[in-house]
């Protein structure tokens, strides 16, 4: 276990450059636990597994039941949004254009709540279509639409072209994978980078006309929490692809902040406009994680001839939507700065959770070598990418100890992870003191999986 060159790499890290001990006595057994364990030692792996076995084992008899597998509002979310239960009110049926919301009509929604959408999304009114509760159901139907009929700039719906295939940023949204699987596209993972998806291999790949588009959640992107870079939205909009190429922007977090700091969400519309591929995207909203996550409004976006053809295919779905549910949404925000009030009173429930997610990730496995995780501003997940082959067991481990995690491999296409590591923690929907059980039992787990893989390969 002593070498010089331990030594000498033990000295550098405690004494400061005249020599001298840098740190206090409780600083000094974490960093020396920390070095110990970066370096391998045989005995000190062996103790520390012995040492977590044992913590491992009582948490496991403590009979817990802790859920962190979905993204869903808390209970004191949800509460904020009771009073939208009360609305519109007794005889306040109407809206500002004396549309009677209790009849059928207005197939594309209320002009008032196209013209929130269009403040949310970054587009104008007349480009937004308002449907139900949720958007995945708007995103399922376009992609489905397009299968049958096909669509603006296709010679033939997509389900007659033998052979498709959807490009899958991944990490990413396991729904949204599923969709197109469902729907029976061969489905291509592609690495997501920072700011977004890896666009040399978008590129290349989308230059195939047998690729017909790709899924993006443009901020806070589930699960990493990144938001999507100027520079890759302009080269999805410029890049060679089929004319029947379509970009689904999920904007699912378009408004779900809990820091300060916001970066920009890129105009893909006009980027698409500018590059001559007006019909390239569909953009995608709802209020699910705004207001009640059963009883929310949802919108699509698009470029006019979009629109167009979806409003064509709607006439016969439906014979319009649940416009009572958009009158009270109007009434209980009455415009954008209602919703982003509203936002921040959110955002003020997540930032704790958010931040002790942090706070124990970093305590428990900072500088040990082990993994790294995303710190996101906004949006409601945690991505923690760890050694190879070590989603699998640890989820499995933390199952068996009362915690529940996302199962592995969700985040990829088919719900395979080609190196099995990265694991997705949803912190929103527990409380704080259920948030820090998990997790230390979660650390825990990981630390363990990777002590035994480091003394397997020693």
């Amino acid at each position: 276990m002593d070498s010089p060159g331990l030594r000498f790499r033990i000295a550098r890290l405690l004494l400061n450059p005249l020599g001298q001990l840098s740190l206090g006595v409780a600083e000094l057994e974490t960093t020396l636990e920390k070095i110990m364990l970066h370096e391998d030692s045989q005995e000190t792996l062996k103790a520390r597994e012995e040492e977590l076995r044992g913590r491992y084992e009582a948490a496991s008899k403590a009979g817990l039941s802790l859920d962190m597998t979905r993204g869903k509002p808390a209970p004191e979310q949800l509460d904020l949004a009771d009073p939208l239960l009360a609305l519109p009110g007794a005889g306040q049926f109407s809206d500002q254009d004396n549309t009677d919301c209790r009849n059928y009509g207005g197939i594309d929604g209320l002009p008032a709540m196209k013209q929130l959408f269009a403040e949310i999304l970054g587009c104008q009114r007349d480009a937004v279509i308002v449907g139900g509760n949720s958007s995945l159901t708007m995103m399922h139907d376009a992609i489905a639409r397009a299968v049958l009929f096909g669509v603006p700039g296709s010679d033939k719906p997509w389900g007659q072209q033998g052979t498709i295939r959807f490009l899958c940023p991944a990490p990413g949204y396991d729904r949204h994978f599923e969709i197109t699987s469902h729907l029976g596209f061969e489905l291509v993972n592609v690495e997501m980078n920072d700011d977004g998806p890896d666009m040399d291999h978008v590129e290349a790949l989308a230059a195939d006309p047998a690729v017909k588009g790709i899924w993006c959640v443009p901020r806070y992107s589930n699960p990493t929490g990144i938001t999507y870079s100027e520079e890759v939205a302009r080269r999805l909009a410029n890049m060679e692809a089929a004319p029947d190429f379509r970009i689904f922007w999920d904007n699912a977090y378009a408004e779900h902040h809990f820091r300060e700091a916001r970066q920009p969400v890129p105009d893909i519309l006009s980027a698409c406009l500018d590059a001559g591929h007006p019909d390239r995207v569909l953009m995608f909203t709802s209020t699910s994680k705004i207001t009640m996550a059963g009883a929310g409004v949802s919108a699509m976006a698009s470029s006019p001839g979009n629109i167009a053809d979806a409003r064509r295919h709607l006439s016969f779905q439906t014979i319009g939507p649940d416009k009572l549910n958009q009158l009270r949404h109007l009434a209980f925000f009455g415009g954008i700065e209602g919703v982003r009030s509203h936002m921040s009173q959110v955002g003020e429930l997540l930032a704790p959770k958010f931040a002790l997610v942090q706070e124990i990730l970093e305590r428990d496995l900072g500088d040990k070598g082990i993994a790294t995780w995303s710190d996101p501003n906004g949006g409601y997940f945690v991505s923690v990418t760890g050694p190879d082959e070590c989603a699998r067991p640890v989820i499995e481990m933390a199952a068996k100890a009362g915690v529940k995690l996302t199962p592995a491999g969700a985040p990829f296409a088919y719900g395979l992870d080609p190196r099995d590591r990265i694991i997705r923690l949803a912190p929103s929907f527990p409380p704080l003191e259920d948030i820090r059980q998990a997790m230390e039992i979660f650390t825990l787990c990981l630390e363990l999986v990777a002590i035994g893989q480091r003394l397997e390969s020693a």
